[in-house]
């Protein structure tokens, strides 16, 4: 009898240690520091909301567990890693855990690039990544020039003491230069533009409210039918693009590379807009936060006024932009500063170990690419604009994979990182060659970490054109 008490009481306490230690409610799943689930069906998701975006909450993560830390998202186990070294051990994997980014599922379609991984998702960037390369961005450069002077000729008319909206200009800029160059002669048509922008405005609205502070749109709600609404209407518009543009037949825009390589009509649409939605919210982001950080910082302005004063004529070339180094610097300094990307994620179907852990197949695995662009043993004083960080004399100094804002791992880092950095570069080197940009004064910028980064509330500033 003693002997069945004894093996009751062991089998007991073996059952209880082994519910807690598989139980998804407990970190003890893995041996990798970090956070209990605050619930056992949300897991940190109310932790995240609290901190104010994903990005905050993994700065604070980081803080207390250090370079490789876990957490929960709903009962899934999610692992982040925050250091060059980890990163490095990251560098090959291409496949992308859907699961973090089905919010956009709705908008892009099942089908998009954004959720293939493997065989079929390396073969569709082996087809599309050439048209980003520097000669096919070179070739781009005459339109993003006559987009700066469409703007810069709007700005003479508002000089010296019209508040003029940042976010909201570069944003549109932005959209239009990816439709013009990437997506053909439709929208040549500025109504055109502005019908898509309204759109993608929605959409993205409640897209970012889902991720900051995980509020659905209620059914039957004003939002939800606003949303839907919005959703098809640029699917359908984007569809007529698609049809409209196959019977051109041309063969040298991104959108003629997505038709001739999709397998269907329902690809082919959500792949174009995984590049519009991504490619137009990025870059307009960036052209915001790097001229704001020129007019909050009148001598960084001042001087690269001066290059391209001194080393850029009246129409860019592709080839010039690469001896405008300083302006380089700034638009990486910003990149930098801004965490345009705040985070990016892999994941793979078989056992992994990092640092001496073992992360379990299927687990989500987050690059915490905001974390190390703003850690402070990488980036003495991160949260100071310096554009000296990226001198020519302090390259040395930037240790490998800590400088990564657009991602790394594998061939997946955003396609269009050429893209993005031309149209940034022509458009700053032009309007700094034509204006001073000063901020308004009484100004709080605060960044919101959402889709991108980007500032809570527009961004005003005055222009005073050079003679």
């Amino acid at each position: 009898m003693l002997d069945f008490a004894i093996f009751a009481v062991t089998f007991v306490v073996v059952l209880i240690i082994t519910v807690i230690y598989l139980y998804p409610g407990s970190s003890k799943v893995t041996t990798i520091p970090g956070v209990e689930p605050s619930d056992p069906k949300d897991g940190n998701l109310a932790d995240i909301f609290q901190a104010g975006s994903l990005h905050e909450f993994l700065v604070d993560l980081h803080a207390d567990h250090g370079p490789i830390a876990s957490f929960w998202m709903g009962e899934k186990l999610v692992v982040s890693i925050a250091s060059p070294g980890i990163f490095e051990k990251q560098a090959h994997v291409f496949d992308r855990p859907a699961e973090l980014f089905q919010v956009f599922e709705p908008v892009l379609g099942s089908e998009s690039l954004l959720f293939t991984n493997g065989g079929a998702g390396r073969q569709r960037r082996s087809k599309y990544d050439p048209c980003f390369s520097e000669e096919a961005v070179g070739k781009m450069c005459a339109t993003f020039q006559n987009l700066s002077e469409e703007l810069a000729g709007k700005w003479m008319t508002m000089v010296d003491d019209q508040h003029i909206p940042l976010c909201q200009h570069m944003l549109a800029l932005a959209l239009k230069g990816i439709l013009l160059t990437l997506f053909g002669v439709y929208f040549k048509d500025d109504k055109a533009v502005l019908s898509v922008r309204r759109l993608l405005d929605i959409c993205c609205l409640d897209m970012e409210t889902q991720v900051l502070s995980g509020e659905m749109p209620g059914e039957g709600s004003q939002r939800e039918k606003r949303f839907s609404e919005a959703k098809q209407k640029i699917q359908e518009m984007f569809k007529e693009v698609i049809n409209e543009r196959k019977s051109h037949q041309g063969k040298d825009a991104l959108l003629d590379v997505i038709i001739a390589s999709s397998r269907s009509e329902s690809q082919a649409l959500s792949d174009t807009l995984t590049f519009l939605v991504q490619g137009f919210h990025s870059t307009g982001s960036l052209l915001a936060w790097t001229f704001y950080f020129l007019a909050s910082h009148e001598d960084v302005q001042e001087k690269l006024y001066q290059e391209v004063k001194t080393k850029l004529g009246a129409h860019v070339k592709f080839s010039e932009l690469k001896n405008l180094k300083f302006l380089q610097q700034v638009v990486s300094e910003s990149l930098r500063c801004a965490v345009v990307y705040p985070w990016a994620a892999r994941v793979q179907d078989f056992d992994t170990e990092l640092e001496g852990h073992t992360v379990p197949k299927g687990t989500p695995v987050i690059h915490a690419l905001g974390v190390v662009l703003q850690d402070e043993t990488l980036w003495p004083r991160p949260n100071k604009f310096d554009p000296e960080r990226f001198s020519h004399e302090n390259l040395d100094n930037i240790k490998p994979f800590s400088f990564e804002p657009f991602g790394f791992a594998a061939k997946r880092k955003c396609p269009a990182l050429n893209f993005t950095q031309t149209e940034v570069a022509v458009i700053v080197a032009l309007l700094i060659q034509r204006f001073k940009i000063s901020m308004v004064e009484g100004q709080l910028v605060k960044p919101v970490y959402g889709l991108v980064s980007h500032a809570e509330d527009e961004i005003w500033v005055t222009v005073t054109g050079r003679k």
